[in-house]
């Protein structure tokens, strides 16, 4: 069988998603559309970071579009992305053969284990700003660095119990690998069924990579960013102050307090200190200081979403013994 041959017949990045949803499908998860605030990771995404607090089980796994200003190359490196798409699965309790799941998710794709060098290499998972970690581990498919995979032990400076298992394919990565394609831009996005003509990630995605990285890097107004900084914080901080009442709340209003929307600021005041930092407009001393002001943001968040699933779980325990 030739090169062509075999290329011709590797996953398109979209039968490549849908492989690896079906599988976990199978697998009780359930399929979440992407979370539509921006994020620097699919971990950010409250279907990852909220939900994987308190007791309640959970399977779901989701595409999530990860954008971060720095990496934008304006389309012109082949291999580094302003916008990158993962896909995110988050499994709580962990079952005991998550690794094993793990593995055969890799041959539901077309992978052949026998074929190919699968190492699990120890890279512990931090996110500070969202007093997050986990033990973990880089799985590295003949030399390329394909899932992140990680046993999340605490979120917004709290201990999970139970923990969670979080697996984070980065999709451009494996379709490259399985195209075996030099540039991301020369990935099949999809292949028109009725002519054959072959989509790329770069009709796709090309302009979008050019004019996001000349926005990040030299379009975007810094004095303004700085404002919508003040301004995000400022409605978040309101918001948590709020909270703090929730134990006085009827069950309705209780129910309906929008620490959701403090999260979604607290995210929006993320992806400006982002953009900052892609405008070279942080300090050193800045940067300390504003990411500090954003993990108490985050970390209030999560500390406001486990008080209120705790009093709700209290409401409903009293209905039922009454």
């Amino acid at each position: 069988m030739t090169a062509i041959t075999e290329k011709k017949k590797a996953l398109t990045f979209q039968e490549l998603l849908f492989r690896l949803q079906r599988f976990w499908a199978d697998q009780g998860c359930v399929l979440q559309q992407p979370y539509d605030v921006e994020v620097g990771a699919g971990t950010m995404s409250p279907d990852t970071f909220l939900r994987v607090l308190g007791p309640k089980p959970v399977r779901i796994a989701y595409a999530q579009p990860s954008r971060r200003p720095a990496d934008g190359r304006y389309g012109e490196n082949p291999n580094r992305l302003f916008r990158h798409t993962q896909l995110q699965v988050i499994l709580k309790p962990p079952p005991e053969r998550i690794q094993d799941l793990y593995l055969e998710s890799l041959e539901a794709i077309g992978i052949d284990l026998r074929e190919h060098d699968i190492k699990f290499e120890e890279d512990n998972w931090e996110w500070p700003v969202g007093g997050a970690w986990g033990v973990g581990w880089q799985v590295m498919l003949d030399g390329l660095e394909i899932t992140q995979f990680t046993y999340f032990q605490q979120c917004g400076g709290m201990d999970l119990d139970p923990i969670c298992g979080e697996i984070t394919y980065g999709l451009e990565r494996i379709a490259g690998f399985l195209q075996d394609v030099d540039s991301i831009y020369d990935i099949v996005w999809a292949v028109e069924p009725d002519t054959g003509r072959r989509v790329t990630y770069g009709e796709m995605r090309l302009a979008e990579e050019e004019q996001f990285s000349a926005y990040s890097f030299d379009y975007a107004d810094v004095p303004k960013l700085w404002e919508h900084l003040k301004l995000y914080e400022s409605e978040c901080l309101e918001l948590l102050e709020k909270s703090r009442k929730m134990d006085e709340m009827d069950p309705l209003a209780l129910k309906r307090f929008p620490v959701l929307g403090a999260y979604e600021l607290a995210l929006k005041c993320s992806h400006v200190f982002n953009l900052l930092d892609a405008r070279g407009a942080i300090s050193v001393t800045e940067r300390v200081g504003v990411m500090a002001r954003i993990r108490s943001l985050v970390v209030g968040v999560a500390r406001a979403y486990a008080a209120q699933g705790e009093l709700l779980s209290k409401e409903v325990n009293s209905v039922v013994v009454g």
